[in-house]
C-alpha cells in the first residue's frame, strides 16, 4: 500500500450496519471496514423496529457510528400516525451521536400508497426542521415529486439523496436546495452511463460516497451481502470518474460528510472508542 493509500480516511455515509447479517460477529465487521480505510459510519433506520439498535451501536462505539431516526416508505403501516408520534420521542431523547432524520423518503415502486407516503413524509421534514436536522433521502421514481415537496415544505436543513441514480439535471435538482448526493455502488458499473456522466460532472464538494451495505452489491460482488469495507470499491470508482488524486478526493469527500451531519472533522481520527 502506498502512504498517500494509508492516509485515505473514507467515510460510509449510509449502511444498514444494524442488520442482521452483521449481528453474529459486529466488531469483526467493524474491524474489516476499518482495515479499509473506513472511520466513520451513518446507520439510517427504516423505522420503529430498529431505532434502539442503531441508537447503541452509537453510544457503544462513539465516535466512529452514528444514526438517523426515521420511518422508510417501505415500512409504512396503518399505524404510521402512531410511529410519528413515537419518533418525535425519540428525537427528544436522542443523544449526540443522532445525526439526521431518516431514511424517509418517497417510492414508486412500492405498494403503498402515495398519499400515505407523502403525509408521513411531510410530517418527517416538519421533524427535522423542530430538530434542525438533515434528511437522508430515499427516491426511487419520484425525485421530481419529492423535488416539489422539498420546495413546498421550504425546507432549509439540507440532508442527501442517497443511492443516487439518475441525470445530471435530477442530480443538480437537489444539490441547488443544499443537498449532497450519495453515491454508491452503481457506479461500479460501467452500463450504468447515465448516472456515471452525472457523477462526473457534478462539483466534488456535492457528493458523498456510501455503501448502503447489505444492499445495493459493487461489481464483482454479485450475490453476495455488501460490506462497509467495500466503500473502498466505490471510492476508487469515483477516482476515476473524478480524475483526481486519490488523496485529494478522499479528504474533499471527508470533509463533505463531516459537514453534511455536522461532525468534527478531526473527532476520533486517531482511533476508536469502544464503551463496554
Amino acid at each position: 500500500m502506498s502512504d498517500d493509500a494509508k492516509k485515505l480516511r473514507l467515510f460510509d455515509t449510509h449502511c444498514h450496519f444494524d442488520f442482521d447479517v452483521f449481528a453474529a460477529d459486529f466488531e469483526h465487521h467493524l474491524l474489516v471496514a476499518r482495515e479499509k480505510g473506513v472511520e466513520r459510519f451513518v446507520i439510517p433506520s427504516i423505522g420503529a423496529q430498529n431505532w434502539q439498535r442503531a441508537a447503541q451501536l452509537a453510544e457503544r462505539f462513539t465516535s466512529q457510528i452514528y444514526y438517523g431516526l426515521g420511518i422508510h416508505p417501505y415500512f409504512l403501516q396503518a399505524d404510521s400516525e402512531k410511529t410519528l408520534a413515537d419518533l418525535e420521542q425519540s428525537l427528544i431523547h436522542a443523544g449526540r451521536e443522532c445525526v439526521a432524520i431518516g431514511e424517509c423518503g418517497l417510492d414508486g415502486v412500492v405498494d403503498i400508497p402515495a398519499p400515505l407516503q407523502e403525509r408521513i413524509l411531510l410530517a418527517q421534514f416538519s421533524l427535522a426542521t423542530q430538530a434542525r436536522l438533515p434528511l437522508i433521502l430515499h427516491s426511487r421514481k419520484t425525485h421530481d415529486r419529492l423535488i416539489y415537496l422539498l420546495k413546498q415544505a421550504r425546507f432549509t436543513y439540507g440532508g442527501v439523496l442517497h443511492g443516487f441514480s439518475g441525470s445530471y439535471q435530477q442530480a443538480r435538482a437537489f444539490t441547488d436546495l443544499g443537498f449532497k448526493i450519495g453515491v454508491g455502488g452503481v457506479v461500479t458499473y460501467t452500463r450504468a452511463g447515465k448516472t456515471r456522466r452525472a457523477i462526473s460532472q457534478l462539483p466534488v464538494e456535492s457528493i458523498v460516497i456510501e455503501t448502503d451495505a447489505p444492499d445495493m452489491p459493487v461489481c464483482g460482488f454479485q450475490g453476495q451481502p455488501n460490506h462497509p469495507g467495500r466503500l473502498v470499491e466505490i471510492f476508487k470508482a469515483l477516482v476515476s470518474l473524478k480524475d483526481m488524486p486519490a488523496l485529494e478526493l478522499s479528504q474533499q469527500l471527508w470533509r463533505n460528510s463531516c459537514q453534511l451531519y455536522g461532525l468534527d472533522e478531526e473527532r476520533s481520527a486517531a482511533g476508536h472508542e469502544v464503551k463496554p
